[in-house]
């Protein structure tokens, strides 16, 4: 089986991650800017880079994706790049620039089997994570394992489960949002009164491409193209959606009770039984249903997060967040000292988290504080929190060489570290994708009993 993600189509977690324009709804809409800087002082945030070290790592699967999870690998210093996999020549050649020192194997297992190599990243498509996981897990490697952890929920299942077995090894779910300090600093003021009270949450993504890729093998192309395929795809819900999904348990605090799923191949006709274009509602507590909705037929709007309620309404998007405040809400108190930006005919104000009064009405209008991806912000939690893993550990067992898995674990919860998706988040997220891509294929309302988020 080929392990390569599809190496061609211009459709990828890439698009989703880093969006479209923002100008054309910004330039309508009178809002907030919420927007967290990035840190400078080590001792002033759990951000910033950590004592020195390097973690020799592996990337398994050299597809679009993949390609740029290597890529962004490459340049952080913690990182030393020794082996990289994929059982496509093609994908290894293309993938040589960022790694020109790894080892390139066509084989996974010569990868666990090298007692050097301290972590994975794990980049294959879905439905090839739990063969690869376990194994990784069970040769003692830190695993970064690329979201939707599974393509069904009993191999998720499977994966969550072992990764709870080994604490002495560190594993993150992809869920890059968690790591990313805007979304961070948004949290606390998502789950404030700043908005009023929820009324309902909105998440787009839109994109007008083929979601196929192009061979003179079959069984190549068929390979490549894995997402059109329902017996290997999660879907457009399951592969894309999964972040916004996971992004509204965060910050609605709760999981969805139901979800109803509408969809259909409306314009790649092509053979494929993936739906084209999907949408969902899922129902979160307190009444708060979240209309998530994406297609590969149009691409106007981009993608964004729309948060609603009785006071503001919060679109989160592209690194950013703009608060639109209804014209009865109260003051907050920040107001005057933040900057005022225009929009169309209105004025919106800005809040710069960490920033000074003097900051905050000086610093340009439209300019983004934070540079660096999601994706930048997980790898380089993922390798930190290795690092602080394997170190506790060690120290641990130095300490009582005779310590079981139950105190092994209890040790590795009193470690501090980087903000990033736990097993917890990324097993629910993949349950609540696949769910509701299920929804979506039957055209019908399914209920997400509590008995499914269990990992008894």
């Amino acid at each position: 089986m080929n392990m390569s993600d599809n190496i061609s189509m211009d459709f990828n977690r890439r698009d989703f991650l880093r969006g479209g324009s923002f100008a054309t709804l910004a330039t309508l809409l009178g809002g907030v800017e919420l927007v967290a800087q990035a840190p400078k002082d080590k001792d002033a945030t759990t951000y910033a880079t950590g004592p020195a070290f390097t973690m020799k790592c592996a990337v398994i699967g050299l597809g679009s994706w993949g390609r740029d999870v290597l890529a962004t690998l490459s340049r952080l210093k913690e990182a030393e790049i020794v082996a990289i996999c994929d059982t496509y020549p093609a994908s290894l050649k293309r993938s040589a620039a960022s790694a020109p020192k790894a080892r390139q194997v066509a084989n996974y297992k010569e990868i666990l089997d090298d007692k050097e190599i301290q972590a994975v990243i794990i980049a294959t498509p879905s439905h090839l994570h739990k063969e690869i996981v376990l194994a990784a897990l069970q040769a003692g490697k830190h695993v970064y394992c690329e979201a939707p952890l599974a393509a069904t929920i009993d191999d998720a299942k499977a994966i969550a489960r072992a990764a709870i077995a080994n604490p002495k090894v560190y594993f993150q779910p992809g869920l890059q949002n968690r790591s990313e300090p805007q979304r961070h600093f948004l949290l606390p003021f998502m789950r404030s009164n700043a908005v009023g009270t929820y009324l309902m949450a909105r998440a787009q993504w839109h994109k007008k491409t083929s979601w196929r890729a192009a061979s003179p093998n079959p069984d190549r192309e068929k390979e490549l193209n894995w997402r059109l395929n329902r017996e290997t795809s999660p879907g457009l819900i399951g592969e894309v959606n999964i972040h916004h999904l996971d992004g509204a348990a965060w910050y609605l605090r709760g999981l969805p009770a139901a979800v109803s799923g509408f969809g259909g191949i409306l314009h790649w006709n092509d053979g494929r039984d993936v739906p084209d274009t999907v949408q969902a509602v899922l129902e979160f507590p307190r009444g708060v249903n979240l209309m998530v909705h994406s297609t590969l037929g149009n691409s106007f709007d981009a993608d964004y997060e729309m948060y609603y309620g009785t006071d503001a309404a919060v679109m989160v998007r592209e690194g950013k967040a703009w608060m639109f405040k209804e014209v009865d809400s109260p003051l907050l108190g920040w107001e005057v000292y933040a900057r005022k930006d225009m929009f169309y005919k209105e004025t919106g104000i800005s809040l710069v988290a960490n920033a000074t009064k003097l900051v905050a009405i000086t610093e340009k209008a439209g300019e983004k504080s934070l540079a660096e991806t999601p994706l930048r912000y997980a790898l380089e939690a993922f390798l930190t929190n290795s690092n602080e893993v394997a170190t506790g550990v060690e120290d641990f067992l130095a300490t009582f060489a005779n310590s079981d898995t139950n105190a092994v674990r209890k040790h590795v919860a009193t470690l501090k570290l980087q903000p990033a998706a736990t097993v917890k988040e990324g097993f629910e997220a993949t349950v609540v994708a696949l769910k509701a891509n299920e929804a979506v294929l039957k055209g019908s309302k399914i209920k997400l009993e509590k008995e499914l988020f269990s990992l008894a």
